[in-house]
């Protein structure tokens, strides 16, 4: 007999997993956040002696060993060991047993912007140095874009929903949301989303220098300049940002802690260029109205927006026009920040993160500060929460993600004030 599951179920989030440039776990990133601590440094992975640009937004003191095994660890891709540590941090976090699940109401739905770059080219270079009899038969299944889903899936004993999306920097917001969906339609009574990336590899540093995308200053923290009349450009970061979703029933059957409630998310597409953003902003306007139409909110009724805000000239400007034409005359009032200059730009993983980080902001009343910001920009008028953070009550905060092709994707979570 098939058992009726109900469908739009009330979400919430109960586990949060991050790695990021800021701090290895929730708590050390979240610190760094509120007090303004930029991660960004000169880059160790690579030789950058010869580099314009030679800082980004590297994860430090982190051992891999704490979460993956040894034999493991040989086999898969920096990006997919940050996957599986944040998962697990997550996991733990939300106090979730495997043990106590119908695994296949157990879903994984993780996304990746650039995927397992660290393991294509070193055994590319196997290739071409000792010859193709020496490439590793373990290359092909753990290069794939959908890697960690599966590695996620074997680690937790997870049966149901599985798969990957890709839609470059909004990946982790739209990652999110389709989990979130999951969840509400009563496919999964539980997913495990969010994004991973580890692009800290040299072909991909040359590619963005070529696009004169790199922020540039002699002093790395101070480097991306989100929203300010002299910002520059973004910086890559690397590491991920995972969240545990729930049906409310089924968090409060277990006396899960809950830390927000999901409640709309939007994805769209520019159609205008595979670099620029629209000039008007079309794509992330879409976004934004239909995560609120999802939630029933109002413009007013937004507390604060984790923006994309990456530093670049083009970017910055749209959004805060894409903001004006959805907010009109709340535009003033809404709070806005960008934490890029404290993680950079963490690509795939960049809306996942983000997407946390609201979520925390609606838990703990604080909102993290826009850093480096300095010179206001008569194109960038909004109130950007410059350099300090600021303790407000945030019922709903919204997190926006931009992305290179035209993607855009905005989610939006809700203080949990019990049901």
């Amino acid at each position: 007999m098939t058992t009726h599951i109900p469908s739009n179920r009330r979400v919430v989030v109960t586990g949060l997993g991050l790695i990021t440039p800021a701090g290895n776990d929730v708590s050390a990133t979240w610190a760094s956040l509120i007090e303004g601590r930029s991660g960004i440094a000169r880059i160790t992975q690579f030789d950058v002696d010869d580099y314009e640009c030679p800082i980004a937004g590297e994860v430090k003191d982190f051992d891999p060993t704490a979460f993956v095994d040894a034999k493991l660890l040989r086999r898969i891709d920096r990006s997919s060991v940050f996957a599986l540590a944040g998962v697990r941090q997550a996991v733990a976090d939300a106090g979730l047993d495997m043990s106590q699940e119908d695994p296949v109401r157990v879903g994984v739905v993780l996304g990746t912007g650039m995927g397992s770059a660290h393991l294509i080219i070193e055994q590319q270079k196997i290739l071409d140095e000792k010859g193709h009899r020496r490439v590793s038969p373990f290359m092909t299944s753990h290069m794939l874009p959908d890697t960690a889903t599966g590695l996620v899936a074997i680690d937790l004993g997870a049966r149901g929903p599985n798969y990957a999306i890709t839609a470059a920097c909004a990946t982790g917001g739209a990652t999110t949301g389709e989990a979130a969906e999951l969840v509400a339609s009563g496919r999964a009574d539980v997913m495990i989303t969010g994004g991973y990336e580890a692009p800290l590899q040299p072909i991909y540093y040359a590619g963005f220098h070529a696009m004169k995308a790199l922020a540039e200053n002699d002093d790395p923290t101070k480097a991306v300049k989100p929203f300010d009349l002299h910002r520059s450009g973004f910086l890559l970061g690397e590491g991920t940002g995972i969240l545990v979703l729930e049906s409310l029933e089924h968090a409060q059957a277990r006396g899960a802690r809950i830390y927000a409630e999901w409640v709309g998310a939007g994805t769209s597409n520019d159609a205008f260029d595979m670099v620029a953003a629209a000039e008007d902003g079309r794509g992330v306007v879409q976004a934004m109205r239909d995560a609120m139409a999802r939630a029933g909110l109002e413009p007013s009724q937004i507390d604060y927006i984790n923006a994309h805000g990456t530093g670049t000239a083009l970017n910055d400007r749209v959004e805060t026009a894409a903001i004006h034409e959805v907010f009109r005359e709340d535009a003033a009032s809404v709070a806005i920040s960008s934490t890029k200059a404290v993680i950079g730009h963490m690509m795939g993983a960049a809306g996942a993160v983000e997407a946390a980080i609201s979520v925390l902001v609606c838990h703990h009343g604080v909102i993290p500060p826009t850093i480096n910001y300095e010179t206001p920009d008569p194109d960038c008028d909004l109130d950007y929460v410059p350099n300090e953070a600021r303790t407000a009550p945030v019922r709903h905060a919204m997190s926006t993600s931009v992305g290179l092709g035209g993607h855009n994707s905005a989610i939006i979570f809700k203080k949990w004030e019990g049901a």
